[in-house]
């Protein structure tokens, strides 16, 4: 792409507390052409707190493809822009998929500004495994159809993640624990970097009585984290030679060895020296 295009700026932006925007942001926002925003009222409140003026442009669900022409035009005019969502880092469950995706296509310079995250600082402070998870964004609506999504994720061995608002906690909570009983852990956290913030874990059977107890923990907005189911180890190990002596009496000795091999790891054509001693 020609150098003299500009550049797309993707720019996090605090969750809560609007001290956990970074410098760098700031003097992105207040450098670049104009500012795509999921919501510009919203924005306009970061914007006005940190002394930033620049001119705000809509991009939300229901224009984002429309746009996409017009910030094609900008770029290709040399001018610089930032895209920012209501809050944390744009496209994780938020705005710009469609934009970023048709611009990295056609080669237009696309660079991120990161900083905070819902998701990766709810698991920051889970104590939950976070080498592997999986993040599933906001369960389906519908009571049917988000049970049928806890099934699908029942036998996963990660940590999975997902985030849900406050007129669906109390419900999704119920399924979790129709699907998946009363001993699975989970952790939720309410409201990160706000006033109110709390995260709460343990068995879904505790999850159940905190909620109960406590109505304000059915409010604000929420990230949930379930522990992946615990992967069965076999108690039992069986050694090559055990399961030569198994199979030699039914099995070519060839055959014996290979499939000795395959489920051992051990070398097959030691395997088969073997394999010949037993049947002599």
């Amino acid at each position: 792409m020609n150098s003299q295009y500009g550049t797309l700026y993707v720019v996090a932006t605090p969750i809560g507390n609007l001290e956990d925007i970074s410098g760098r942001a700031i003097q992105t926002l207040k450098s670049v052409g104009r500012v795509l925003a999921e919501d510009t009222r919203r924005t306009q409140q970061l914007f006005s707190h940190f002394g930033i003026r620049n001119q705000l442009v809509s991009l939300h669900d229901h224009n984002e493809r429309q746009r996409v022409e017009n910030i094609e035009q900008w770029l290709s005019d040399g001018e610089d822009l930032a895209l920012v969502s209501d809050a944390g880092t744009p496209l994780i469950s938020d705005p710009g998929y469609h934009v970023v995706s048709t611009l990295r296509e056609k080669g237009f310079n696309i660079v991120p500004i990161p900083g905070a995250s819902a998701l990766i600082a709810a698991l920051s402070v889970a104590g939950l495994p976070t080498d592997r998870f999986c993040f599933e964004g906001f369960l389906p609506a519908k009571p049917s159809g988000r049970r049928k999504k806890i099934a699908s994720l029942k036998s996963e061995a990660r940590t999975w993640v997902f985030y849900e608002s406050s007129h669906r906690i109390q419900q999704c909570i119920d399924d979790l624990v129709s699907e998946l009983g009363d001993e699975r852990k989970v952790v939720i956290a309410r409201e990160l970097t706000k006033r109110f913030e709390t995260v709460i874990s343990g068995p879904l059977v505790e999850i159940v009585s905190i909620l109960a107890n406590d109505s304000n923990q059915l409010r604000g907005e929420f990230v949930v984290m379930v522990e992946g189911r615990a992967q069965e180890e076999s108690t039992q190990q069986v050694s090559g030679e055990q399961l030569l002596s198994l199979l030699v009496p039914h099995l070519p000795t060839k055959l014996a060895a290979q499939i000795t091999s395959e489920v051992t790891g051990e070398n097959k054509k030691a395997l088969y020296q073997q394999a010949l001693e037993m049947k002599r």
